[in-house]
């Protein structure tokens, strides 16, 4: 037996893979649901109400899944180009401080500007951190995953000392958060009485505008090609360092977003616990989309529902909700399986 590259993969396989994969990691995970004494379909059923049955746990769903969209862009789009960005969950945090910074007023700015500005400090804080590591790279060759990863716990020291700083509320009572984002400068809700804010339709504008960027433009292309082999990509006359600068620029951009609307649209303030590891999973949700900028929006609703769908059912059967992270893992090794499948095939 031995496997043999596919020439091409049909569309239909490319559809099938994933689903697969997906139904694969539930049955796998059915085990251990089993074993702590939990009825399997009844739980299973449990967790698809509880992340989608109704309008507040569609709209829970949606609302986790807004960050992980941008933070699942952020990999996928850096993956695709062979750069290795660990470091979005620092990103975000940088552009969740940076829209604080321009919204609670500490940087001194009209009104009607102020909403703009914090989306556009967020993506511009997370891109320019991002910068550093790919230069490190490009210029000495210093291993980005090094790079990205140890910079996450910068980003949050630095946060850290910022929000028992200049940042404090004065209003906390010495509590590390910062002041709340004014009414200005906050994402509108979609729907009312509910956390959904527009965040969500930031998200989606991404990944629509990165298919397009992908696939209609000369970027697009030098992207792919030095993904696909960066020695022909030279030869071609594509210039490696300036695809890779941009796709790191672009790549920080995202996370950063993914800060800005956890502050400007769900929590109003900042805190060292902002994010619960959406810029960890995100490496999840591009695997999961196989680096496709429009598959990354269902791999993180997929993502966003069983976390939400888990904590219902845990409350429901006394089950652990850290059933999600076992069925995500899962999942992920499942889906790395799936994409063998589609780019070979067994022959005896």
């Amino acid at each position: 037996m031995r496997l043999e590259p596919r020439a091409s993969t049909a569309p239909w396989l490319n559809v099938a893979a994933p689903l697969g994969a997906a139904l694969l990691a539930l049955l796998i995970c059915a085990l251990p649901l089993a074993l702590a004494g939990a009825d399997v379909p009844e739980a299973y059923r449990l967790m698809l109400a509880g992340s989608v049955g109704t309008r507040f746990a569609l709209t829970e769903t949606l609302t986790r899944a807004a960050p992980l969209i941008l933070t699942g862009l952020a990999a996928a789009i850096a993956f695709r180009a062979r750069l290795w960005n660990i470091g979005a969950e620092g990103q975000l945090y940088l552009g969740a401080l940076a829209a604080v910074a321009v919204g609670t007023g500490f940087v001194p700015v009209p009104g009607f500007l102020l909403l703009p500005l914090v989306v556009v400090a967020g993506a511009l804080a997370g891109a320019l951190w991002m910068l550093g590591p790919a230069w490190l790279r490009l210029r000495f060759g210093v291993d980005e995953v090094v790079t990205t990863l140890l910079s996450n716990f910068i980003v949050l020291l630095f946060v850290g000392m910022m929000l028992e700083g200049p940042l404090q509320d004065p209003m906390s009572l010495g509590w590390p958060q910062s002041a709340p984002i004014l009414d200005e400068a906050s994402l509108p809700k979609l729907v009312e009485r509910t956390r959904l804010h527009f965040g969500l339709v930031l998200a989606l504008a991404a990944a629509i505008l990165t298919w397009l960027g992908i696939q209609r433009t000369r970027f697009g292309f030098e992207l792919r090609a030095v993904g696909a082999n960066p020695d022909a990509a030279r030869f071609a006359g594509i210039a490696e360092r300036r695809v890779m600068l941009k796709v790191a620029l672009f790549s920080g951009a995202m996370a950063g977003l993914a800060g800005v609307g956890e502050v400007a649209g769900l929590k109003g303030y900042l805190t060292q616990d902002l994010s619960p590891g959406y810029g960890y999973a995100g490496i999840v949700v591009a695997t999961l989309a196989q680096l496709g900028p429009v598959s990354v929006v269902a791999s993180a609703i997929f993502i966003a529902g069983v976390f939400v769908g888990a904590d219902s059912m845990s409350r429901a059967i006394g089950v652990s909700s850290y059933i999600a992270n076992l069925i995500v893992a899962t999942a992920l090794l499942t889906m790395l399986l799936a994409g063998l499948v589609t780019r070979y095939r067994i022959r005896r």
